[in-house]
């Protein structure tokens, strides 16, 4: 057997292979109530169907005005909860995990007026100008974001992940480009993401792992390097993250600072890095298309799973593709798609 087509097991998660969907914003909510409807039911479900490990709904606010845009996710009021256990139920019908990001985009948010963040400057000259958090707003935001954990927990996710990555909030306040306040949450740049991670852990059962996507550098003039994402994610990991999603960039504003090209694989070091240094499992994302590659990565140790984000948008079925490639051979097709691959198993 591959060992991309090999179990993975992290507290009380056990997944049935090493293949997850990345967590991608479909901007679909028409009635804009934050909650998912049946495009995400579909989207989400097919991809169980498609012999994926782990699914990750994509990134689902605490607030409305958290959201990128109007039609994104949310998990702020209890009436949101049955649309998601909907889809949670019946993906677990089809073998696969579920897990949600959590998230805030702080000064991302397009359509808040005005968007909040750390502190009060665009990401961009065409950006809208946010409003600085007091510091009793921040302090409730943490709430906001242990709430939103413990309905999720309430529609039967599998497991949480925060967003600390791409310029969304809890990355706005760990930069020290981007936050520069003179409170508590400036001085020490990681408290705000070590306090929301310890009300989020507080709500979650004792066995549910808590992941974190974090960018392990930044591109744009202010970038912070990986030296500096070591020291944040040293007292994520001691506040309580199990295991991180690495990614890179996406602070905002133009990258002039030594941005690679995109190409197959690019981000897999940043993630051996933090691996090595943190002594925690990671998964690693970025152009992982090929099932070779996918296989190489976690083959290798580099990451223990591969995330796959485009690839999946294309093909539903980018799993089961995958493992019959690398093995010959599995046993995820379902019944009623059997006539589709002859000698499937």
């Amino acid at each position: 057997m591959s060992q991309l087509g090999s179990p993975f097991t992290l507290k009380g998660l056990t997944l049935r292979n090493r293949i997850a969907m990345s967590p991608m914003c479909q901007y679909s909510v028409e009635a804009e109530d934050g909650a998912p409807n049946e495009w995400h039911f579909v989207h989400y479900v097919s991809r169980a169907v498609g012999g994926a490990g782990l699914i990750l709904v994509e990134m689902t606010d605490v607030e409305p005005d958290g959201r990128i845009s109007n039609r994104d996710l949310g998990l702020w009021s209890d009436e949101q909860i049955p649309a998601y256990r909907r889809i949670v139920d019946e993906v677990h019908k089809h073998g696969a995990k579920i897990g949600i990001q959590i998230a805030h985009a702080g000064r991302k948010a397009l359509d808040a007026e005005p968007p909040v963040g750390p502190w009060n400057e665009p990401f961009d000259d065409k950006a809208k100008q946010p409003r600085a958090l007091t510091t009793e707003e921040a302090w409730a935001m943490v709430g906001k974001f242990a709430d939103a954990a413990a309905r999720a927990v309430k529609a039967g996710f599998d497991t949480i992940q925060l967003h600390g990555a791409h310029g969304y909030l809890i990355h706005q306040f760990h930069s020290p480009g981007i936050n520069k306040r003179d409170d508590e949450f400036g001085r020490d740049k990681a408290k705000f993401g070590v306090e929301v991670i310890k009300a989020v852990k507080a709500v979650l059962p004792p066995d549910m792992p808590l992941l974190m996507r974090v960018s392990a550098v930044e591109y744009a003039e202010y970038a912070y390097g990986l030296d500096h994402m070591l020291e944040i994610a040293r007292a994520y990991v001691d506040a309580g993250v199990d295991m991180f999603d690495v990614s890179t960039g996406g602070e905002g504003g133009p990258a002039v600072k030594g941005k690679p090209g995109n190409y197959p694989g690019y981000q897999v070091p940043f993630a051996r890095a933090l691996k090595d240094a943190l002594g925690v499992p990671v998964s690693a994302v970025g152009m992982l298309d090929d099932a070779e590659l996918a296989e190489h990565v976690v083959a290798s140790g580099d990451a223990d799973l591969a995330v796959i984000g485009r690839a999946m948008l294309r093909n539903p079925y980018w799993a089961i593709d995958a493992l019959r490639r690398l093995d010959g051979k599995t046993d995820l097709v379902a019944t009623a798609y059997e006539r589709g691959y002859p000698g499937h198993r």
